[in-house]
Order: structure tokens, then sequence, then C-alpha cells
């Protein structure tokens, strides 16, 4: 049985299925927030409710050398031909092989997600129809991640924990969230973000 949507979720597709197109003929909503916040499981059921929209994952797109340096390759295979209404196409990231992979071809959808940490950068703010920010202090994200990820991983969070502090000092996203998304026990809550545009 299938379970039932979330209304905040079901609530938040409808207003976004509304916003103009912000990257040629797509509506590109970004999803961002700290390492463990809950971003991919928040973008996967936003994309559910909003029938089936793609989501583009930065993890495919950033290397262990460029943890945060990916916004020329997103801007090039993601960006430019989504705004000339033609399909993206990127190779994705394999973190265990270190390196580039299979290829995914992303059509020009109404509505295209992009989530993970730093999508709300100002290099890409500027083609996002709404920048969503997770609601979750880093400390609790970062435990919740390192939970997540397991011991297998701690020393890639060792470099990765400074990383994320450094590119948020010189680059923030929250101060330009258009929403804040909230994680509660029933459900998702979604509140005006600091931006004051939605």
């Amino acid at each position: 049985m299938t379970p039932a949507l979330d209304p905040a979720l079901a609530s938040l597709a409808a207003r976004l299925h509304t916003l103009p197109p912000s990257c040629g003929p797509v509506r590109l909503i970004a999803v961002d927030g700290h390492a463990g916040s809950g971003k991919s499981t928040f973008a996967g059921r936003l994309a559910e409710a909003l029938g089936g929209a793609p989501v583009v994952h930065t993890d495919d797109l950033a290397t262990h050398e460029e943890l945060f340096a990916w916004s020329d390759r997103f801007r090039e295979q993601v960006l430019a031909p989504l705004s000339r209404g033609e399909p993206a196409r990127y190779e994705v990231y394999d973190w265990v092989r270190r390196e580039f992979g299979a290829a995914v071809e992303l059509a020009p959808a109404p509505v295209v997600l992009v989530e993970g940490v730093g999508t709300g950068r100002r290099a890409l703010r500027p083609y996002a129809a709404c920048l969503l920010w997770m609601e979750l202090a880093r400390e609790h994200s970062w435990e919740r991640g390192q939970l997540r990820d397991g011991p297998g991983l701690s020393a890639f969070w060792e470099g990765w924990i400074p990383a994320e502090r450094a590119h948020f000092a010189a680059d923030p996203s929250r101060p330009y969230a258009d929403l804040l998304v909230h994680q509660g026990p029933m459900g998702y809550e979604v509140r005006v973000g600091p931006s004051g545009r939605a």
C-alpha cells in the first residue's frame, strides 16, 4: 500500500509548479543544507510529489579532490543544455573507484531538482526558481551523517567537516533561501526563508 503523501509536500509541489521557468523551460529547484540534514530523502519525496521530477545529486558531480569545486561541471553539463531546452548529460562519479563512470541523461522537465551541499551557491542562484534549505543545525546534521555512513567513512568526514565549514563561510546558502524545510516526527513543515522571495 502506498503511504499517503505528506500534505506539506503536496502543497509545496503545487506551489513550485506555478513558478516561472528559471533555466530555459525548466524550473530548477535547489535543495541545500548541511551534510546529513536529509536533503536526498526530502528531494526524493518532493520529486514524487511533483509527479516524478528528475533529481540531480551533486555527489555525482563532485570528486574526492573537488568536494565543492563542481560549479563549472554543473554549468557546462547540466545548466547549459537545460537552458537551451535540450537534455543534460553528465558522468556520475564513483566514490569507491575514484573516477567518473556511466553517463546519465536528464530531460528538460518542467521541474528539475538539484540536491546537495552548496546547491544554493552564488554561481547557481541565478538559475534557480526556488532555493530550499533543510533547517537542521550543522552539528546535528553531521552527527546524523556520520551515524548513517558508519566508522568506515570516519576519515572522509574528518576532511569533509572543515571543507564544508570553509565553503559556507565563503559562499553561504541559507541567507538566500526562499523556503526553510523542517523535518518533524509527523512529516515536513515548510516556512518562508530569509530571502523573503517566497
